[in-house]
């Protein structure tokens, strides 16, 4: 969709070349989103592309993803050997639902930003203890777990004029043993249910729901739980009204009731050796 009220497009090489934030201004991405549907406010982009920063750097610390690099970029990683829940990354880069074009353009972190319920990118940040990086309209930068970082349906902990740098998937994480479950109502519908699981080399054992929630839930135990203590647990997380997500892809019940079932199912994969 043509957006016929920007009036310009700027293209930043450096970090002193942002411009200051204002309320007719959006930072661009891949811009599947942003091109889908009128924009009457808006009236300049910032093209993040222009930065140029390297999509994933693997160094001591685990993997780190720019804010820009594609989801389809993303999904021909390669990782090191030991990265038993790298296989993760491809899993959830397939689970979003979207054309040649979509996949192509769309980035890790403008699915992250947008925080739909089914962001697949958010599922795997949440997941493996991603922690993002933001930078910030005065010139410095602030740490937060995308756990955290996703605080509802299209809410995010963002603040005006910040940008997501990048995210980090912790190196312990990465190591971790893993289980994936997702589900939708047609065989090419959005994520109505994406639940992962993993287990770390101490016994620890952590639970993460997305799409069947409006934001992302993660449970962690220091060892693996029982079936009703799992079950007890996410009633218990996802107690708080309008936390089941609702909408044409799902309601409440079902997606309750699934992701109970792949709880279990979950628990029962990594509980074993």
């Amino acid at each position: 969709m043509d957006l016929n009220t920007i009036q310009s497009v700027l293209l930043p090489r450096t970090r002193a070349e942002l411009p200051a934030w204002a309320a007719d201004t959006a930072v661009l991405g891949g811009g599947t989103w942003l091109f889908s549907e009128p924009q009457p406010d808006l009236h300049r982009l910032v093209d993040l592309a222009a930065l140029g920063w390297a999509n994933l750097v693997v160094d001591a610390e685990g993997l780190h993803i720019a804010g820009t690099c594609g989801i389809a970029a993303l999904s021909r990683f390669v990782p090191p050997p030991g990265w038993r829940s790298a296989d993760l990354i491809g899993r959830c880069c397939e689970a979003l639902l979207g054309s040649f074009k979509v996949w192509n353009a769309a980035t890790v972190g403008g699915n992250i930003c947008l925080a739909l319920p089914a962001g697949p990118m958010t599922a795997l940040a949440a997941a493996l203890g991603g922690i993002a990086t933001l930078w910030c309209p005065d010139g410095s930068e602030r740490h937060l777990p995308v756990v955290d970082l996703v605080r509802g349906d299209r809410r995010t902990a963002l603040a005006e004029g910040e940008i997501l740098r990048s995210v980090l998937l912790p190196l312990a994480a990465l190591q971790d043993r893993s289980a994936f479950r997702q589900m939708s109502l047609t065989p090419l519908g959005r994520s109505g249910i994406l639940l992962i699981g993993t287990r770390d080399c101490a016994g620890g054992f952590a639970l993460t729901l997305t799409a069947a929630t409006t934001r992302p839930i993660r449970l962690a135990f220091a060892a693996p739980p029982s079936q009703a203590t799992l079950a007890a647990r996410i009633d218990t997380a996802v107690s708080g009204p309008g936390l089941w997500h609702d909408d044409m892809h799902g309601d409440p019940a079902w997606r309750r009731h699934i992701s109970l079932l792949f709880a279990e199912e979950i628990r029962q994969e990594l509980v074993g050796p």
